[in-house]
């Protein structure tokens, strides 16, 4: 039974009450990611992520780890496009501490110049880490083209000449400005008590006073695009991809099967296409990233850049097949299985369990129980599935971005752009 309670201040809170299992997972979601930044505080959210962990009035940033360490408990935190959430799981016996823990960090953290400054750094190098990583060059530059024009287009990490102009000031007074309660969930999910946890969540969260923040969604402008992006690197990355629906959309579940039986596991068309029947890649797969109002469809490829040619054409054979309505009913019930399989496994962490329900209550405001997803993922039918497949496998829609070695191979973009002029269409 998943339940929900508001404090006067407008914070929810959401529980689901789980008595088989000894422990607890709590997270504090906050509406505030990338998607809320304009040019100069790119990167802000989530630095402020990267700060909550180092010191409080409290507690000095080793002793928040040791706190944790102590209660044999796991500690951490993420930022995406549209939030930021701050998560803990421990032996339900701890709750009391772990929530002391975690409402510290989250309203008492100091922000000293010293460590904001030492944090920066450690930013700066998580950034060239995914620098060094072709497969994310080629998603986020896909998702800067995907999302031109809007907030949704930065990167999540920023820049590391805006990290360089954060100090304390700025960073409080983003953090002021978009954290309020009305826009805060924290969510539980495991073994716990349900009037001890309301009661422990009031004393800490009941003072907290801030305006309503209002987030208000700005279109991006979408234009396809072929780029490639210049780097040393023995293999040719490749990006395929086109906007798609928000996560309320009725066809959400039909993309999630087109995605499963076109690229999302070893049984899809184009992994048994292109790598098990041709051998011409390494690795290929499909996946959708669905927010509030839009999303991405996107393929990713490693390969030689002797295959580039080919292994694009066969991806792209295969779109138009699915578009033409080439799906047996066996991959279609193999792939709706499938989605349903992962999903009820992934009902057994806590953790799991604690984040679609913290999720779901801060970006769309519901509660959907395991059961109705289940219904969703059934009542698909075969025309859904060739319905979202006409309209994202429109090959004059695509936009493809790629990284490898182009001053070595500097034909690339124009092979790219003739095997997407080639007619795949009778």
């Amino acid at each position: 039974m998943i339940k929900k309670h508001t404090l006067d201040n407008g914070l929810r809170i959401v529980m689901e009450k789980i008595d088989y299992v000894r422990s607890a997972s709590i997270g504090i979601w906050v509406n505030v990611g990338s998607n809320n930044e304009n040019e100069e505080t790119n990167g802000v959210s989530h630095f402020i992520e990267h700060m909550l962990f180092k010191g409080t009035d409290n507690r000095k940033a080793n002793e928040i780890a040791e706190d944790i360490d102590n209660l044999g408990g796991q500690l951490n935190a993420f930022t995406s496009k549209e939030c930021t959430c701050f998560y803990v799981k421990v032996l339900d016996e701890n709750i009391n501490e772990a929530l002391d823990i975690l409402s510290d960090m989250f309203f008492n953290s100091l922000f000293s110049q010293e460590e904001i400054e030492k944090e920066i750094s450690v930013v700066i190098e998580e950034i060239k880490m995914y620098e060094d990583s072709p497969e994310d060059i080629v998603h986020d530059k896909l998702s800067e083209v995907i999302f031109s024009g809007s907030p949704m287009a930065y990167n999540i990490l920023g820049t590391e000449e805006n990290l360089k102009t954060f100090n304390n000031s700025k960073v409080k007074k983003y953090m002021e400005k978009n954290y309020s309660p009305s826009n805060t969930v924290v969510a539980i999910a495991g073994s716990f008590d349900e009037e001890e946890l309301i009661s422990i969540i009031e004393q800490k969260f009941k003072y907290w006073e801030n305006e309503e923040v209002r987030h208000v969604h700005k279109e991006s402008t979408y234009q396809r695009k072929v780029i490639g992006i210049n780097k040393d690197l023995e293999q040719l990355h490749m990006c395929i991809g086109n906007r798609t629906i928000g996560r309320h959309d009725k066809n959400y579940h039909p993309l999630l099967v087109l995605n499963n039986l076109f690229g999302g596991t070893m049984s899809s068309r184009i992994f048994q296409e292109v790598r098990e029947k041709k051998g011409l890649v390494y690795s290929v797969y499909s996946f959708v990233s669905n927010y509030s109002n839009t999303g991405i469809f996107s393929i990713y490829a490693g390969m030689s850049y002797e295959q580039a040619e080919d292994a694009l054409r066969t991806i792209l054979k295969e779109m138009v097949n699915i578009k033409n309505g080439n799906i047996s009913q066996e991959e279609f019930l193999r792939a709706k299985q499938q989605i349903k399989g992962n999903y009820i496994l992934s009902l057994e962490s806590t953790s799991s369990r604690m984040s679609a329900i913290g999720r779901r209550e801060l970006l769309y405001n519901e509660i959907i129980y395991p059961e109705e997803v289940i219904e969703s993922i059934n009542n698909v039918k075969m025309e859904d599935v060739l319905e979202i497949a006409g309209e994202l496998f429109k090959i004059e829609n695509l936009s493809i971005t790629f990284t490898g070695n182009l001053n070595k191979h500097s034909d690339i973009e124009e092979k790219i752009n003739k095997v997407l002029g080639e007619k795949y269409e009778n």
